[in-house]
């Protein structure tokens, strides 16, 4: 399932959202001016690594836990990343504020890439991405949003559906695909044949979110519409 777009308006215009999603591609059409050498470097340089983080870090290592958060692989990288933050981060960012939003996802984005260098200490592989950030703000909105709907592309036998589904639903389904995805590099020496996905990193930032949300989080207004209506 492709999500599309939720049934909740968000009452505010999300500022930090919308910066963030901007310099990820500032970041990004960097990327692409660069050389392949030159960008290998940069990738290894601003990305996690986690043999280096624990075995011998570099001056300034800990900053890769957020410049990370900026870098990513590829078109398909970036544009699923942000699309999922663009649906749900401006909710989030409504109910907790925007600078509770902006720490909040950056802590995610580091619990993130905490739990992945705790699992995988010896990888030599820059880890890059949005991902465990994302991952948190999906947790927030599950508890700020239980009864928002995702509409989605389904495809069904190759044939695309645009099915509308439980928010609640879609969050618990796509993390427990990332935590048995995650449960099975465990037992696969090699990440890279379940496609090089740090899962782990995203069941981190799942959770990481699940628990900030709660003390972050401001009271909801009284009127707070589960469902978009366009008129």
């Amino acid at each position: 399932m492709i999500p599309l777009k939720d049934t909740v308006r968000a009452r505010s215009f999300p500022v930090v959202m919308t910066a963030i999603i901007g310099a990820n591609i500032v970041v990004f059409l960097i990327e692409l001016r660069l050389p392949p050498e030159a960008l290998e470097g940069f990738l290894w340089l601003l990305g996690i690594v986690p043999a280096r983080f624990v075995a011998s870090p570099l001056p300034g290592e800990w900053l890769t836990l957020l410049t990370s958060q900026f870098l990513h692989a590829g078109w398909v990288h970036l544009v699923s990343n942000m699309l999922a933050l663009y649906i749900f981060g401006d909710n989030v960012e409504d109910r907790l504020g925007h600078w509770r939003f902006l720490f909040f996802y950056l802590a995610c984005g580091v619990g993130a890439a905490l739990v992945h260098i705790g699992i995988d200490p010896t990888s030599a592989v820059p880890a890059v991405g949005a991902s465990g950030a994302i991952s948190g703000v999906l947790a927030a909105y599950m508890v700020l949003f239980p009864g928002a709907r995702v509409i989605t592309l389904t495809p069904v036998f190759l044939i695309p559906w645009i099915v509308e589904v439980p928010a609640l639903v879609y969050i618990v389904a796509w993390f427990a695909s990332q935590l048995f995805n995650g449960l099975l590099t465990l037992a696969v020496p090699n990440v890279a044949a379940l496609g090089g996905v740090a899962w782990w990193a995203h069941v981190g930032g799942f959770l990481t979110g699940f628990l900030l949300v709660f003390p972050l989080r401001r009271p909801a207004p009284k009127f707070y519409p589960d469902e978009y209506w366009p008129w």
